[in-house]
């Protein structure tokens, strides 16, 4: 039996983030939530997740600038950006910065997941 993939979803939108973590709960995965950057970092740091959902828009810090960070510090460690601002040109902006893939929200739960798993199997096959 595989161990269950570890995401960890950095949102401000309390909604979203229980909704979308007790989603994923359900289908077998772990997921932690982090309202803020910064709470964020810290669950990253402590080695916990094996993929981010990272929130452009949050209220501590820009979430490309926390997309940088967690890029410089663990760069293996695979992002997906989620917005609910569509544009083109911070979702290539994100791509540039590391990130995985880029979604706008709201998000298919199925979308998400194919996402996520996506990003796992090629940061695993990139030797993560």
């Amino acid at each position: 039996m595989t161990q269950a993939l570890k995401i960890l979803l950095i949102d401000d939108e309390i909604d979203f983030v229980e909704t979308t973590g007790k989603r994923l709960a359900r289908r077998g995965y772990l997921a932690k939530t982090a309202l803020t950057c910064a709470e964020g970092l810290t669950i990253i740091a402590s080695g916990w997740p094996e993929v981010v959902v990272l929130d452009v828009m949050l209220p501590d810090r820009d979430g490309m600038d926390c997309l940088r960070e967690i890029k410089e510090k663990w760069p293996t460690l695979p992002v997906i950006m989620l917005t609910g601002h569509a544009s083109m040109e911070s979702g290539l902006h994100g791509l540039e910065c590391g990130a995985s893939d880029y979604c706008l929200k709201p998000i298919d739960l199925e979308t998400l997941v194919e996402k996520i798993a996506i990003a796992h199997r090629e940061s695993r096959a990139a030797g993560a």
